[in-house]
């Protein structure tokens, strides 16, 4: 016996009971009665699933344009009870428009398994038509014979109108769910089954399955239960499936726009969206005591490294729980679906996952996987590495089955080849794949997967490659000890800097993001410095100026004099960053010059000081910046004021006196 997939009428999409009904003059209500039935009137009828419900509706509705048009003409004068007829007529058409409508854009295999719902939607509108007609002063209106026929008619066909579902649609939609019942008993679709199944509903080639993908995929975002997103789950998976198995893997495009996250790095992101410590989208917005917001991962990295106050602030964290930023989350996950960038929902307790997948959707994937690992084995293939790549991307499960059936140590002979597309799918299936926590371990263990991104970040055949492999470093930074070991190697560091310094903007942004979590450890900020990333920041300030500004600020925090040293040509971009800058750049900056203030001596506070009108930002900063950055800068005013003041005692805190550098020579402090 099939299993049902039961689903919830409850939907974030149109709520019909908020459509309003006009407040217009009797000619003007007409008109608009008219206009709206011939807009009804033309439309498509549904083609294959409920191809006769929404035809029978489009019937109806032609014979009752044929009646306003006759009103239309007419000008007369309507009661009060013919009014409100008319209104709630119109509220009926605008109902019956967004139905068709939302059925015309929707899923095929979604309408049908949810084909009894919908139809009786369909019937609950002729239903409330005929509520309509019945109370309908037609007496009063004065019109010609054959208009009065045609209501009588429509009543007739409204009274008579029973609920509808074609047999042909209730025989598919058995089909589907056979289909998929069979996949939890692990029984392999029949190929000539999914044949007639999809061309049954009009597929009948790889591009029209994957837009059905991509429908599929925002049904799941408008459900509000997690059946529902199970089952959407399940039916992504079997057309998957179908599509790789009836029309073999995706081939590329010859100018792919298809990077990771939708090119995340090419978004611009709203500041309020960005994790304070990383920069990067927040996955699981979290708050702590102090009521700033962070990326749950970033701050319990922060706070198991033994750190006690609030990174933003400064202020000691009176508690270490984490609160979830539901509202933020919502927000980030509408903005990622607008902007079509994949979004990976976590649990409160930073699990993946909102729901545990359903058994059918997994063993979806994990047939999909093995009939394109069986295919990379037998040949080399693009196509298959391409498939893969998409797939890794699109959620957690199919990252897991991807490993587990051994995916990694074949994508790593593919880094080094000599066609640029095969190397762009191989290292962007790695980075989507070192999303799953899990993964990480099995590449960083995986003979040649570290040191093949690490060749592709140093000399790979485009600069998609080498900025899909800064992401994959990034990614796998993630874990502690993992950060350490790439800040040793040497490749890493002058990888990422030359890749800072040379590449277009969205590749600096990948590597500018990578330095700025390896530089988080304290051990790895020498090396960088030594490899010149504070240049490579410095330069791409106009470009970047939020991260560029940010790695600055990390250095100079974690680097001693040798990292003020090496910003001391910095500090008038920096004054006008403080001036220019986003709100968080102005933060950044204003922080990384007290920092240089309070290390560097009095000749740095000269220094700033030399900047024009440099007093007007520090004091717009402080009465409009954020509460951050007003402390920073409240600070820097300090320091003027005593530097101007001669106090070199109070300015100068871990140097005694420092030498202003020369155009041949850094400053050193005096031993």
């Amino acid at each position: 016996m099939a299993v049902t997939l039961e689903v919830s009428p409850a939907r974030k999409r149109r709520l019909f009971g908020s459509l309003e009904s006009p407040k217009v003059s009797d000619a003007k209500l007409t008109r608009s009665l008219f206009l709206a039935c011939q807009e009804i009137s033309l439309m498509q009828p549904l083609r294959f699933i409920l191809r006769r419900n929404s035809l029978s509706i489009i019937r109806k509705v032609k014979i009752l344009a044929a009646v306003f048009d006759e009103l239309l003409r007419s000008e007369m004068v309507y009661s009060q009870s013919a009014q409100l007829c008319f209104e709630e007529l119109q509220i009926v058409m605008q109902r019956m428009k967004a139905l068709i409508e939302d059925c015309s854009r929707a899923s095929k295999l979604w309408l049908l398994l949810q084909i009894e719902n919908i139809s009786f939607s369909f019937h609950e509108l002729v239903t409330d038509l005929s509520t309509v007609l019945d109370i309908l002063p037609v007496k009063d209106f004065r019109l010609s014979d054959d208009a009065e026929d045609l209501i009588i008619l429509l009543r007739k066909q409204c009274s008579g109108s029973v609920q509808f579902i074609d047999p042909r649609d209730d025989a598919l939609r058995r089909k589907v769910t056979d289909t998929i019942d069979g996949i939890k008993h692990q029984i392999s679709p029949n190929e000539s089954r999914l044949i007639e199944i999809f061309s049954d509903l009009g597929f009948h080639d790889s591009a029209s399955l994957t837009d059905e993908i991509q429908r599929l995929e925002d049904e799941t975002h408008d459900q509000i239960d997690e059946r529902s997103k199970s089952s959407a789950a399940s039916l992504i998976g079997l057309v998957r499936y179908t599509n790789c198995v009836l029309y073999g893997p995706s081939t590329p495009s010859p100018s792919p726009d298809f990077r990771r996250h939708k090119s995340l790095s090419d978004a611009n992101i709203p500041a309020d969206f960005r994790c304070p410590i990383t920069l990067e989208l927040m996955r699981d917005p979290v708050v702590v005591s102090t009521g700033q917001t962070y990326d749950r991962e970033s701050i319990d990295l922060w706070i198991q490294s033994g750190h006690s106050t609030c990174p933003k602030t400064g202020q000691v964290l009176k508690y270490t729980n984490l609160i979830p930023n539901r509202a933020l989350k919502n927000l980030i996950v509408m903005w990622c679906r607008d902007q079509k960038i994949p979004f990976e929902i976590y649990e409160d307790g930073g699990g993946v996952g909102s729901h545990a997948p359903c058994k059918e959707a997994v063993e979806f994937t994990r047939m999909l996987v093995s009939f394109l690992i069986d295919k990379l084995s037998v040949a080399e293939s693009n196509d298959v590495v391409f498939e893969l790549r998409a797939l890794a991307k699109s959620d957690s499960v199919a990252r897991a089955c991807i490993a587990e059936a051994g995916a990694i140590p074949k994508l790593v002979r593919y880094l080094g080849s000599d066609s640029s597309s095969l190397q762009i799918n191989a290292v962007t299936t790695i980075l989507n794949l070192s999303i799953l926590e899990q993964n990480k371990a099995r590449i960083m263990e995986t003979d040649g997967a570290l040191n093949g991104v690490i060749e592709v970040l140093r000399s790979g055949a485009t600069w998609e490659a080498k900025a899909n492999a800064a992401a994959t470093l990034f990614s796998l930074a993630g874990v502690s000890a993992y950060k350490r070991r790439l800040g040793r190697k040497t490749r890493v560091v002058s990888g990422l800097v030359d890749l800072a310094k040379q590449g277009p903007t969205s590749s600096k942004r990948d590597a500018l993001v990578a330095i700025l979590n390896l530089a988080s450890e304290r051990e790895n900020v020498g090396r960088f410095i030594e490899a010149g990333v504070v240049e490579a920041a410095r330069d791409a300030f106009r470009e970047l100026p939020e991260e560029a500004v940010a790695v600055v600020e990390s250095v100079v925090r974690r680097g001693g004099l040798m990292a003020v040293s090496a910003a001391f040509g910095s500090i008038r971009l920096l004054g006008e960053m403080m001036r220019e800058g986003a709100d968080t750049t102005r933060e950044s900056a204003a922080a990384t010059l007290v920092t240089m203030c309070r290390k560097g001596g009095s000749e740095l506070v000269a220094e700033m000081a030399a900047i024009p009108g440099i007093e007007r930002v520090i004091w717009e900063m402080i009465g409009t910046g954020t509460a951050r950055g007003g402390r920073k800068a409240a600070s820097l005013m300090r320091y003027l004021r005593r530097w101007a003041a001669g106090d070199t005692q109070e300015t100068v805190v871990e140097t005694q006196s420092i030498v202003v550098p020369t155009p041949n020579r850094l400053f050193n402090p005096v031993l």
